[in-house]
């Protein structure tokens, strides 16, 4: 299983599947990371915390804790 955080600067990727319950999933799906969705990786903090991605047209900080909870492909 690939998550979010492996991914690398300049990586277009797909969602695989979320994992997390109750309001931190539904965080994430409201930031419209939801199952299909095309995410580019943009920028990685120097400590790997916050990675900074575009999702549906608009840039967005994921913090690491939660970029674990998203499977990619």
């Amino acid at each position: 299983m690939k998550s979010l955080r492996d991914a690398v600067v300049g990586e277009t990727i797909r969602v695989v599947k979320l994992y997390g319950e109750g309001p931190v999933k539904r965080r994430i799906m409201d930031m419209g990371i939801t199952k299909g969705v095309e995410i580019y990786i943009r920028k990685v903090a120097p400590l790997g915390d916050p990675i900074e991605v575009t999702v549906r047209g608009y840039e967005l900080s994921i913090r690491k804790a939660d970029a674990e909870m998203i499977e990619v492909e």
